[in-house]
């Protein structure tokens, strides 16, 4: 069973990653945070050493973006980075279509999220 300091890190970092998609574009910021929310609920449970591959995994995506967001000034563009090929060997049938979908989400013209910001 994890401990307080465990469960305090992973808390922490679902926070910052939050925080970090305000500099998102709206649209993506609303599917990068359900993504996030369904992510971190799914692997509440999961066993020590697949949640530690877990938080990893999502310490160098906060990190990524973290340095975007500095180097961009708060206004992005292009976020995320290339996925190596070798890391794909490591995900299951599950998760490769999962990430398929959310390529597919986060490419389209006409995204599933028409969210407006508001102009006052």
């Amino acid at each position: 069973m994890p401990g307080a300091g465990h469960v305090s890190k992973v808390c922490s970092l679902y926070k910052r990653i939050l925080l970090l998609h305000r500099f998102l574009p709206i649209d993506l910021r609303a599917l990068g945070d359900q993504y996030v929310k369904d992510e971190f609920r799914r692997h509440k449970t999961v066993p020590l050493r697949e949640g530690a591959a877990f938080v990893a995994e999502w310490e160098n995506y906060k990190d990524t973006l973290q340095n975007q967001v500095l180097d961009s000034s708060g206004r992005l563009g292009n976020v995320g980075s290339a996925l190596p090929e070798d890391k794909l060997k490591d995900f299951q049938d599950e998760q490769i279509g999962q990430l398929y979908e959310l390529m597919l989400e986060s490419t389209k013209p006409n995204r599933q999220f028409n969210i407006q910001e508001d102009t006052k």
